[in-house]
């Protein structure tokens, strides 16, 4: 979002950036205007205040049962879903975090809206407080989309199998809570509120799972926050480059879905040996846990991505869409440790463009790791792949390109709603 917001003001549109207080930090120091909405605590503390104590961690889990067809790449045909699962999916996994992270914010961000009153709001694919507020002051909106819409494709799944229970079993508790704030806004339940008017995806258009009616393209540009290039970036490397990183698997109030520290360790002795060098990102508390560091690896509790990547030879990562989206658009071979909710469908994208190779938590040995590290190093087929990955990232407009595109469409919907 930071490139885009960076593009639109630099073209001369005001921007601001709505979130939480505790992301305030993040957003000034992107040289971008915060507006702090909702109270002033982290998620881990919103979870213990709503939930007690002893509240679990927020999972990001899909049960077996749902995976074989979830992630399945395009509009394919899914009707005859079980009401019985998806209606589960949706009540269970996506509607309790949708009322923890948006309830709290909704009725700052309309009243921020209602005095700055914006012509569009755009909407990270979680920020449903943001298509709420859009709607009670009249202004378009749309769903920021930089990787897989699980939401919008668990919603239509959901409504193809309601339609056909009884009239009286359609629980909807999704329509509940829009329709709850629509009422209390002088507004009407509208699905157009909850999918969006239209989409902004940075993904190639032919990997997105479910694209939505009407999709706008647009290049993802990595941005990693406030950078240091450190001094042993300064020079080329000796040896083939290899960043493993795990990102925010390792959030403390997230289910880790990443590898364990022994895990950790069994790869960095798997890989002893190779002629490489392996930069490793690993919060101190967590490197300390390590029993030994070979030579060929370098650990670092952080370092920006978008400075690394393009002097890497492969990643290893956990399939955020960060180390995806980086490794595609500097067209670098990827081996997935898959931990992320949707790293079977990037699977599918390495398997399909030969971009790389993936392992399932279950899978993982770190003899493996090392022979698919060496295959993604040695064979000529995976760097062509990925290369082949890279242009059709680079296809889609930049989001300067993209600002004009984003003008059309806002004037479009703001008309249709003024009347004119």
């Amino acid at each position: 979002m930071v490139p885009l917001a960076w593009a639109l003001q630099s073209a001369g549109h005001e921007v601001r950036v709505a979130s939480e207080p505790g992301f305030v930090g993040s957003i000034t120091e992107a040289g971008l205007t915060a507006v702090p909405v909702g109270p002033d605590e982290s998620m881990e503390e919103r979870l213990h205040r709503i939930r007690g104590e002893s509240a679990p961690k927020v999972s990001a889990a899909i049960p077996p049962f749902l995976t074989d067809s979830l992630f399945d790449m395009g509009e394919a045909v899914r009707e005859g879903l079980p009401w019985e699962e998806v209606s589960w999916l949706l009540g269970t996994v996506l509607v309790p975090g949708m009322w923890i992270v948006n309830d709290e914010m909704v009725e700052d961000l309309v009243t921020f809206c209602r005095f700055w009153k914006p012509d569009l709001v755009l909407c990270d694919v979680i920020a449903h407080a943001g298509a709420v507020a859009a709607d009670a002051v009249g202004a378009a909106h749309a769903r920021m989309v930089c990787w897989n819409d699980l939401f919008l494709r668990i919603r239509r799944d959901f409504l193809r199998a309601q339609q056909r229970q009884p009239a009286g079993e359609r629980l909807d508790p999704v329509r509940e809570w829009y329709a709850g704030w629509a009422r209390k806004y002088g507004r009407d339940f509208s699905e157009e509120v909850v999918a969006g008017q239209f989409a902004v995806n940075v993904l190639p258009e032919r990997w997105r799972l479910e694209p939505h009616e009407r999709t706008l393209s647009m290049r993802y540009v990595p941005y990693n926050g406030r950078s240091v290039v450190p001094s042993w970036l300064c020079e080329a490397p000796r040896r083939p480059r290899v960043l493993m990183t795990f990102g925010i698997s390792k959030a403390p109030w997230i289910d880790p879905l990443g590898m364990s520290i022994e895990q950790v360790q069994e790869t960095l002795d798997s890989v002893a040996d190779l002629d490489i060098e392996l930069v490793l990102t690993l919060p101190d508390e967590e490197r300390d846990q390590l029993r030994r560091v070979p030579e060929n690896t370098r650990i670092v509790d952080f370092v920006p991505m978008n400075v690394l990547l393009h002097s890497c030879s492969a990643v290893i990562h956990h399939g955020g869409a960060g180390g995806f989206n980086g490794a595609m658009v500097h067209g670098i071979p990827q081996l997935i440790i898959e931990g992320s909710v949707d790293a079977i469908a990037k699977r599918t994208v390495l398997r399909e463009t030969g971009a790389g190779l993936s392992l399932t938590l279950d899978e993982f040995t770190g003899p493996c790791v090392r022979e698919y590290v060496t295959r993604l190093l040695e064979e000529e087929a995976f760097r062509e792949g990925a290369e082949r990955l890279r242009q059709e990232a680079l296809d889609q407009p930049t989001p300067g390109e993209f600002v004009s595109e984003l003008e059309r469409i806002t004037a479009e919907y703001r008309s249709r709603r003024s009347g004119r």
